[in-house]
């Protein structure tokens, strides 16, 4: 935007406050020496003040169109004009309006003088040609007053003038100064955004693209792992696979941290809020953990008080995110002794706490404050030592605050840590359970016709391995196309689908799906190694609700494909009655 165009807008914008000045200034006038002049004089300010909007008025649409020298001289020319209309009353009340006339006109016209320097600055051309009607009436006036009383002490009048003039020029000077330092400190914050907006969808990318590539060949190793452990093996085979599944947990894991931690910093973690049983969550905590502390030498205690309510509302998967996470840290921690699992409730703030209390090393007081920081841990071996990222801690204090409660700790070096979670929740009556139709175990795919869309020839053959024992008859494909071929012509039960793959993506082949042919109802589930919530968002646009990652979960699997055939099988008689 030119200086000539930052001039018309701020013209225009103070139009009307201009036009209202000028009629109180006409009133003024007429009090203090009535006559028609004033009104005379407000009507020509307006036409005068409309016709500088009309002169102005390309440039306010068009604040970047090149300025040709006759228009500039235009420019000028009508803000003269307008501003000597408009600083003519300062005459009028001089010669008119006796000593109390001639005070308001000076204040009047030192006014008009700071309005015009500050709100024309930007461009000096048109600031000079607004300045110089009111330097005129400003300076000339008191110095013909000064003449025809033939009194020298008067020329102190229009000198005083020039004094307040020059203290103007410097004050619009370090106005100017300021505001091109504002401009540039702005357009430098503009220019770092834009680069932390890049950055950011950088890191997200490269985040996507870390993501798959994992998971895509983790989906193999633990898969193979986990159908390894389904066959008859010695006892050190049975140790190598329990070591192999274990080392693929951790993996995901660590994973599965860094993604919620991008989220998090993204702003894009969403909480949910649902019935959860504190007793069973943290029963089911007991179940996972005792066996791990046991094998550690550490015992592992848990005690709900009896005021806690059975039914609270809250984020159960995050409240069990950030138990687990501190869970984690105790046993990796704890050496000897005992971890203690506390939870409490405070009826006046409708508040449960939950401490996590370990008699492991402890931590140096001057490195308490830094164990919720991202990726650091309280001593630099410790990562050697017992590995992580540092991550977990961080993101359970983060879920902690979305969730509207805190997370802190208490610790002495030698003697153990206290980890303490307080989140306000809702008390809830417990809901019936809600009837779930039977269905029994393997027969329950067995003769199902389910189409598989994977481009990656060893997770084509994961899926065989974990679908063809139930006894379902697998269809597999290398792309979206293929698959909406292959679903052109049969009907399947359910549909399996990728999310990256050559020819047609899972995202593309599913909306095509949705659109004609016999499987337009049939329930699609997205199995892929893309995880953020983007993805997840692309994939409800495209009418996919069953939204399961790599590494293939295969209990989950099963799951997902029993609920969908049920919900087939009941919208099989509608959907043909349609067609």
């Amino acid at each position: 935007m030119s200086a000539c165009a930052t001039v018309a807008q701020v013209r225009f914008r103070e139009l009307k406050s201009r036009i209202g000045l000028a009629a109180f200034i006409g009133v003024a006038a007429w009090i203090m020496a009535p006559s028609a002049w004033p009104l005379w004089w407000f009507l020509a300010v307006v036409a005068t003040q409309y016709l500088d909007a009309a002169i102005f008025r390309p440039l306010r649409l068009t604040p970047d169109m090149a300025v040709s020298t006759a228009y500039r001289v235009l420019c000028c020319g009508v803000t003269m004009v307008s501003v000597i209309v408009y600083a003519g009353i300062t005459a009028y009340l001089w010669f008119n309006g006796g000593e109390v006339g001639r005070i308001f006109a000076m204040v009047q016209c030192t006014g008009g003088l700071l309005h015009v320097s500050l709100h024309m600055h930007h461009d000096r051309g048109i600031l000079f040609c607004a300045v110089t009607p009111h330097a005129a009436y400003f300076l000339g006036l008191p110095l013909i007053g000064a003449l025809q009383s033939q009194s020298w002490i008067d020329l102190l009048v229009p000198v005083g003038g020039l004094l307040y003039m020059a203290h103007l020029v410097v004050a619009v000077r370090q106005s100017s100064m300021t505001n091109r330092v504002l401009r540039e400190a702005k357009r430098e914050a503009d220019e770092q955004r834009r680069k932390a907006e890049i950055a950011s969808a950088a890191k997200s990318d490269f985040l996507a693209v870390v993501s798959h590539e994992i998971r895509t060949p983790m989906n193999a190793v633990i898969s193979a792992g986990n159908l390894l452990g389904r066959t008859r093996l010695s006892g050190p085979q049975k140790t190598h696979v329990s070591m192999l599944t274990d080392a693929g947990d951790v993996l995901m894991g660590l994973l599965n941290d860094v993604l919620d931690f991008s989220k998090i910093e993204a702003g894009k973690m969403q909480m949910e809020a649902a019935e959860m049983d504190v007793r069973e969550r943290l029963a089911s905590l007991k179940r996972l953990w005792e066996p791990r502390a046991r094998a550690s030498g550490v015992g592992l205690k848990i005690t709900v008080a009896r005021e806690v309510p059975d039914c609270l509302r809250t984020d159960p998967l995050r409240f069990q995110q950030i138990l687990f996470n501190l869970m984690s840290n105790a046993v990796k921690f704890t050496a000897e002794g005992e971890i203690r699992v506390s939870a409490g409730w405070d009826e006046a703030g409708q508040q449960l706490s939950v401490a996590v209390r370990d008699s492991g090393c402890g931590i140096p007081a001057d490195r308490l404050v830094e164990v919720f920081n991202s990726f650091e841990q309280a001593d630099v071996g410790t990562t050697r030592r017992f590995g992580g990222t540092g991550l977990g801690l961080a993101i359970s204090r983060r879920l902690a605050e979305l969730m509207g409660g805190t997370l802190a700790v208490d610790s002495v070096e030698g003697e153990g840590t206290t980890f303490t979670l307080v989140l306000p929740v809702e008390t809830m009556e417990r809901s019936e359970p809600v009837a779930v139709p039977f269905v029994s175990e393997v027969g329950s795919l067995a003769g199902r016709s389910i189409l598989a869309a994977e481009d990656h020839a060893v997770n084509r053959q994961i899926l065989t391995l974990l679908l063809e024992p139930h006894g379902c008859r697998l269809t597999l494909v290398e792309n979206g196309a293929l698959a909406v071929e292959a679903a052109a012509i049969e009907r399947f039960d359910a549909i399996l689908m990728d999310m990256q793959m050559p020819v047609m993506d899972g995202i593309e082949a599913s909306l095509r799906l949705r659109q004609e042919g016999v499987n337009r109802d049939t329930p699609v589930i997205a199995l892929t190694a893309n995880a953020l919530g983007t993805h997840r968002e692309a994939w409800e646009a495209a009418g996919v609700n069953v939204f399961l990652t790599k590494p293939i979960d295969p209990t989950a699997l099963a799951a997902a494909l029993l609920d969908a055939c049920v919900d087939d099988r009941s919208a099989r008689p509608e959907a043909a009655a349609v067609a």
